[in-house]
């Protein structure tokens, strides 16, 4: 069936419709597109007009003027001048504007300036000197944070406040840095250049690169006394140094013996007990140790035989240290073993030298680690394990050269040997001989320097002694004696350990076989007659003087109308001993000065805990015993720090802190470069920097010298450790934004023309405004008491607690209301609560000050000053805050917690409703 075509008029029917259809929805698309045109410029003519009413205002609150973003930014201050700041306040508070150009200026003004001749009452702290080659670590950052709020606190509190800055010359230290470079710079040691030559090099390098630390701590806030700076090595400190050992000697407290010492083969040096670290040796371990091409074995016990004379048959002794059986001298048996009883008397023969060692079965063993059997005697057991010397004239062979080589005396065929090469040796010799018996592995501690991590060797040696048991006695009573007390240590746990250490003292080794230093003032005479002429050959040759003059004078009177040459001892006097001079050698000891008059004993000692007895004690001693008195009345003791872990802090760990880095800022990639810089190995390497991308993935936000001081009091309640948590730096650095915040609101509601008034009558306040003056006047109160009980934590928390959960979270919030609008009713109220304001930013700002000197300083200068003061320079000199008694009111306090607990129970109540 065919297909009709349809009709023509029903085509155009169709036709029309569909036209009318798209048409009837391009006007409807058209009235949309109206319809929102409209709406959008509705909302641009009422964004426009709100933009304008803000204009307006702006306008209004400041003059008529357009806003200009220079307003907000601080002119350059030329240095020493004051601080000139923008006439606007930022938006928001940096860290880096607000610190700067204040410290040059309070330096210039003479602030921090003591007054020997002021009536004030005296307040005076030394600086724990830092080492001239330190560079500022985290522990200087804690020191200078607890001292510095001691001491801004103080000369608020109207005390003549005298911080003494000093520097020590730090002899071990400080050579082998000057050693390294010359080797490094020019492949020369110091011999190469001899002693005038390389002193006058550690004197350049000084003069040049040291004391780094002094201009670091000025970035911390410090308000040292800078004119009375010093150095260890100055003229005013040696001549105290050179005085204090005459003296000593004097009163027979100094003499000279042949002892023990802790040996660095490489510094070729005795060195103090504080430079020596122990680690703890399971077995058999290999250990890199300085000069040696390979590791050398240790916790290894290794046993041999000694033939016995008359071919008696052996004893056999075992050793970790086999090389100093080249040194022994006799061989003990424990005298309740009956194996050997029957060779007391009886002598062993040295297979390599032929010596005659003798056998002694009567020795009193003053170590019990030894036990029983047959123990070898060198010198390095002398009288610290045996009491033998009494009934057996022993003699005493040193077989080590002073860079740990072996000398002649200790076998021909080993002479020249390295000491730990001469191990391997003497071991093959022995097996050789069969006297060889085995070895096995063995737990043993072995000390290591920590300046050149060579391994210690104890070596007998002529050294200069100070007898500390009559001085310590005193020392002791000073603290522990409730009649003789003179002295209180803070925390009081630590006084236990100031009695072990000075009930258990032994003489002071002071000498140290160094080149930078103090020399020994003492002179060695040479008679013409003498049949040994090299130094230290007699034991009563030495003299005993200020100077060479004082010498030769003292010699020609010891040996009159005798002929004789003069040398003065090489060596120097431990650092310590300098150090331990510092509270008297400052104030100008020996000398009657009037610093000395006005400021010894100075007031307090903050320092950390793991010195107590290297410096604390030692100035204790050496004040009591040369200035008359203890150097210091309170000595409070500050935790050690290590990171959020509790891991104490460790280069190849990452997780050291570096202060600068905390307080200006530093990248992640910033943190590896400086590890890189540095000298670990490549394993070392990777696991620090693993651990600082964990520790700090986003690196450290810059946060401020003052939130850097504040987290770091905050953390002193911590016992003997703190545990820092950057994060807690950070969020002291947003609480500076806090702080910056309230005040800038504070200024808008003060205005231009505000005038503080010269006396408030809290009767005549609202409430709001009697709750936070009495509250005002608690935070004064618990924090000054917390100052002088050394509980500087709980003083930081009671300043943080007023600042941000009264001040700002509550005061600011509840009188905002007053100034909603100006409506007259609210005038009288408006003026109450502005002057109140005012008084609690002025008394809390100083109330914080000592915390956080900068922000501080730079939210106070904007205050208007009252009518009634003479206008201060600096917040640094004005009054601390004290109690104002009219503020007080308990009834108010407590209806504000009655308030308060309602508020926080129907809020409870809500938030039960809901959860259902």
């Amino acid at each position: 069936m065919a297909v009709s075509e349809e009709n023509p008029e029903i085509i155009k029917e169709k036709d029309l419709e569909r036209k009318k259809k798209k048409a009837d929805k391009a006007r409807e698309k058209e009235l949309k597109r109206q319809k929102a045109l409209e709406k959008a410029a509705k909302l641009q003519a009422q964004q426009a007009s709100n933009n304008q009413k803000k204009s307006e205002k702006k306008l209004v609150k400041r003059g008529g003027e357009e806003e200009n973003p220079e307003e907000f930014l601080d002119p350059p201050t030329p240095f020493g001048e004051k601080k000139r700041i923008s006439s606007q306040m930022a938006k928001q508070y940096s860290p880096t504007a607000v610190e700067k150009s204040w410290y040059s200026w309070w330096e210039k003004s003479g602030f921090f300036v003591a007054d020997a001749k002021s009536s004030k009452p005296p307040f005076a702290i030394v600086l724990p000197p830092p080492n001239v080659t330190g560079a500022l670590h985290i522990g200087h950052a804690l020191t200078v944070a607890i001292e510095d709020t001691i001491v801004r606190w103080r000369r608020m509190s109207g005390y003549n406040t005298l911080w003494v800055p000093g520097m020590d010359h730090a002899g071990i230290a400080t050579q082998v840095v000057v050693e390294k470079k010359i080797m490094r710079e020019r492949k020369l040691t110091r011999h190469d250049l001899g002693r005038e030559k390389f002193v006058s090099e550690v004197w350049d390098w000084k003069n040049k690169y040291g004391g780094t630390i002094l201009q670091q701590l000025r970035g911390l806030g410090a308000s040292l006394d800078w004119s009375r700076e010093c150095f260890t090595m100055d003229e005013k400190s040696s001549r105290a140094v050179t005085e204090a050992f005459v003296r000593l000697h004097k009163n027979k407290l100094i003499k000279r013996d042949e002892r023990l010492v802790n040996w660095d083969c490489v510094l070729r040096t005795a060195i103090s007990d504080i430079e020596v670290e122990h680690i703890e040796i399971k077995g058999r371990t290999l250990l890199n140790v300085p000069g040696y091409d390979k590791p050398v074995e240790f916790g290894v016990l290794t046993s041999f035989a000694y033939p016995l004379e008359g071919e008696l048959g052996e004893i056999v002794v075992a050793t970790t240290r086999v090389e100093t059986m080249l040194g022994d001298t006799a061989i003990a048996i424990h005298p309740d073993d009956p194996r050997y009883n029957h060779l007391h008397g009886k002598y062993a023969i040295h297979p390599f030298n032929g010596r005659k060692l003798p056998i002694v079965c009567d020795a009193k063993l003053v170590d019990p680690k030894f036990g029983s059997g047959a123990v070898k005697i060198t010198p390095a057991h002398d009288r610290n394990d045996f009491e033998v010397r009494k009934d057996h004239d022993l003699e005493s062979i040193n077989i080590f050269t002073d860079d740990g080589k072996i000398n002649s005396s200790g076998g021909s065929e080993f002479a020249g040997m390295p000491r730990f090469k001469a191990r391997e040796a003497v071991i093959e010799a022995l097996k050789k001989k069969g006297l060889y018996r085995g070895a096995k592995g063995n737990e043993m501690r072995l000390g290591i320097c920590s300046r050149t991590n060579d391994v210690v060797e104890p070596l007998s040696k002529p050294q200069w002694y100070v007898d500390c048991n009559n001085i310590a006695k005193k020392g002791l009573d000073a603290v522990m004696d409730e009649e003789k007390k003179k002295i209180e240590i803070i925390p009081k746990q630590y006084a236990t350990e100031w009695k072990r250490w000075l009930e258990n003292i032994r003489d002071w080794c002071v000498s140290r076989q160094l080149w930078w230093g103090h020399r020994v003032p003492a002179w060695y005479v040479t008679l013409e007659d003498d049949e040994l002429k090299e130094i230290n050959s007699y034991k009563d040759h030495w003299v005993i003087a200020r100077n060479e003059d004082d010498a030769q004078e003292e010699a020609s009177r010891l040996y009159n109308g005798k002929k004789f040459h003069l040398s003065q001892d090489p060596d120097v006097l431990d650092t310590w001993f300098s150090s331990g001079l510092f509270p008297l050698a400052v104030l100008g000891w020996p000398d009657d000065t009037e610093d000395l008059k006005a400021f010894y004993p100075t007031s307090d000692l903050e320092t950390g805990h793991d010195i107590l007895f290297f410096w604390v004690a030692r100035m204790v001693m050496l004040g009591t015993e040369l200035g008359g008195d203890v150097p210091f009345r309170k000595v409070y003791l500050h935790p050690m720090i290590r990171d959020a872990h509790g891991r104490k802090m460790s280069k190849s760990l990452g997780n050291v802190v570096d202060p600068l880095e905390v307080i200006n800022g530093i990248s992640l990639e910033g943190l590896h470069k400086r590890l890189e810089e540095g000298n670990l190995d490549p394993k070392e390497l990777t696991v620090a920097k693993e651990g600082q991308v964990k520790d700090f993935p986003n690196g450290i936000p810059e946060c401020g010298a003052d939130a850097l001081r504040f987290a770091l009091i905050s953390y002193t309640a911590q016992s003997d450790k703190i545990n820092l948590d950057i994060q807690r730096v950070v969020g002291y650095r947003q609480w500076c934004n806090k702080l910056w915040n309230a005040v800038r609101f504070s200024m808008s509601k003060l205005g231009d023309d505000y005038v503080p008034p010269t006396n408030v009558n809290p009767e005549n306040l609202p409430f709001s405004c009697q709750w936070i003056l009495s509250l005002l006047n608690r935070a004064i109160l618990k924090t000054i008491a917390a100052l002088e009980s050394y509980k500087f934590s709980d003083a930081t928390s009671t300043v943080y607690s007023w600042w941000q959960y009264q001040l700002c979270d509550v005061f600011i919030e509840a009188i905002k209301p007053f100034f909603a609008g100006s409506d007259p009713k609210f005038e009288t109220a408006r003026r109450f609560a502005r002057d109140t304001l005012w008084l609690c930013l002025d008394n809390g700002l100083r109330l914080l000050h000592p915390f956080m000197p900068y922000v501080t300083e730079e939210l106070w200068q904007r205050l208007p000053s009252s009518r009634d003061q003479t206008a201060m320079e600096s917040i640094m000199i004005c009054k601390y805050p004290s109690i104002v008694e009219c503020w007080t009111n308990e009834r108010v306090e407590y209806e504000m917690d009655l308030v308060d607990s309602t508020v926080k129970s129907l809020r409870s109540l809500a938030n039960e409703r809901r959860e259902r």
